[in-house]
């Protein structure tokens, strides 16, 4: 029996188109592929120069929050130490008797005390029943005062950070 060569021929051509359309649609879908990757990097690129924009405006963001809340407590620190300062200074005048604290007493209840009612060339009081405190009692007067002012300070600093922090 002989081959017939047209056959064979042809169907080599056949096979031939179909191995060239094989190699076409594996080009086109290696491009479309390729396509679709340099489009994916673009994007995430996009996304990451974007995430990096908001890290930087929370950076900045913070690092002017750290500003003001540190300029707040270098405020309020400078208050603190002048609060000290100012007590340190009361108390040693009231230990040297530099300064003596009195209370103004009601003229009804001071009607049997026997402090003098003259009062000296600076006094505001005109004439007033004063009694002058003990040194000791005006030195826990004053320990009571610097609590309190202490406090008012450390209160107003608390303030001031949450109404920073709220901003």
């Amino acid at each position: 029996m002989a081959v017939p060569w047209r056959l064979v021929g042809v169907l080599a051509l056949v096979l031939v188109g179909f191995g060239s359309a094989w190699q076409f649609q594996d080009w086109r879908y290696g491009q479309q592929l390729a396509e679709q990757a340099r489009l994916n990097a673009e994007a995430f690129n996009q996304l990451t120069q974007a995430a990096a924009t908001v890290q930087q405006a929370e950076h900045d963001k913070r690092l002017a929050l750290e500003q003001r809340l540190s300029a707040s407590e270098q405020t309020h620190f400078r208050k603190m130490t002048d609060a000290q300062r100012d007590q340190d200074r009361l108390r040693d005048r009231l230990a040297t008797s530099d300064l003596r604290l009195s209370v103004l007493l009601d003229a009804d209840s001071a009607s049997g005390c026997d402090v003098p009612k003259a009062a000296s060339a600076g006094s505001v009081d005109h004439a007033a029943v004063r009694a002058r405190l003990d040194p000791a009692h005006a030195q826990r007067i004053i320990a009571i005062t610097d609590t309190g002012d202490r406090g008012l300070i450390a209160l107003q600093a608390c303030q001031a950070y949450v109404q920073e922090l709220s901003r």
